[in-house]
């Protein structure tokens, strides 16, 4: 099992409305068919201010690379990540093996 964390450094004072979205890819997340169970949105407590995490557990890479490129690849995609760039600064992508 991984887990990928997406993790978004948005701009100052936008927080409220990426949060918003973010909630709206998970929605497009669980129509695609990925388990709602599997998925979490995570805000700074510490650290840097207007911080965003996505967080999805995937049994491989595989079933990782196969759900972005069904999401990706759709319009409604698009449309979400058009409005979800002008909020975001910069951001980056964890990538971790569960260990049992």
């Amino acid at each position: 099992m991984i887990i990928v964390r997406n993790v978004f450094q948005l701009s100052f004072g936008k927080a409220r409305e990426a949060l918003a979205l973010a909630k709206q890819n998970v929605e497009m997340s669980r129509k695609a068919g990925l388990q709602q169970d599997r998925m979490r949105l995570l805000t700074d407590v510490v650290g840097r201010f207007y911080t965003l995490v996505l967080e999805i557990t995937f049994s491989d890479l595989a079933e990782m690379e196969r759900t972005q490129s069904q999401m990706m690849g759709t319009p409604e995609w698009r449309a979400w990540y058009d409005k979800m760039v002008p909020l975001v600064e910069s951001g980056y992508r964890e990538i971790f093996r569960v260990v049992e």
